[in-house]
């Protein structure tokens, strides 16, 4: 997670926020239940996202840092279209290659880590989700061929969200909050669990939102 923190670090210091908080999209999803940890107050929800399209690559060849450049590459020209993402939040494309005009493009939180979303086979990969405006069709093709468009549809999940940072006492901690409360109420796991991160390092942790997810039936 330190080598992941340093490349936010750096994309932040040179004017680039890609997850943070203040005029980021977030991925839509419909609300099915929302509910709290009776012990802890934690907020818990059930929700089911209709239809996101991801970008990812494999964190195990080389880890998280590795995996980050990859997919920011992606975002900053790395694909077929050579479309280019300028470093300022919300992110700008430079130039459309197909229209020739200067296109907006508000980047999406959060980004997803330690599972595979667009599977069950629970991969360790790490995703971007696309802004809302495109579709699978649309998306353009990674030139990279470990970076991988994806469509999800109609996924349920259980989410619990919490502060500080993603440090593995802390997601352990809230993992289990999660499952005991699935256990409770009676719902099936039907995948491993996941993180995502909705910040980069320069929010202040108490200020920090980050999630375990859990895909249910």
């Amino acid at each position: 997670m330190n080598k992941l923190i340093t490349i936010f670090v750096t994309t932040l210091l040179a004017g680039c926020s890609i997850v943070g908080e203040a005029g980021v999209e977030s991925a839509p999803y419909k609300l099915l239940k929302a509910d709290k940890d009776k012990e802890t107050e934690t907020k818990i929800e059930i929700r089911e996202y209709q239809s996101m399209v991801l970008v990812s690559t494999s964190m195990d060849d080389d880890g998280r840092n590795s995996a980050f450049r990859r997919l920011f590459n992606y975002i900053a020209g790395d694909n077929s279209g050579q479309r280019e993402i300028a470093m300022t939040a919300p992110v700008y494309m430079g130039n459309d290659a197909a229209s020739g005009e200067g296109m907006k493009i508000s980047m999406t939180a959060p980004v997803f880590m330690n599972s595979d979303v667009a599977s069950s086979g629970g991969a360790n990969v790490m995703s971007f989700v696309m802004p809302d405006s495109f579709t699978y069709d649309s998306t353009p093709i990674p030139n990279n061929p470990k970076v991988k468009v994806s469509e999800v549809k109609n996924y349920k999940v259980a989410a619990i969200t919490f502060s500080w940072t993603l440090s593995d006492s802390n997601v352990k901690k809230h993992t289990n909050i999660l499952l005991d409360y699935l256990k409770q109420n009676d719902f099936t796991v039907t995948g491993k669990p996941y993180t995502a991160a909705y910040n980069g390092p320069m929010t202040l942790p108490m200020y920090r939102k980050n999630e375990v997810l859990i895909p249910i039936q």
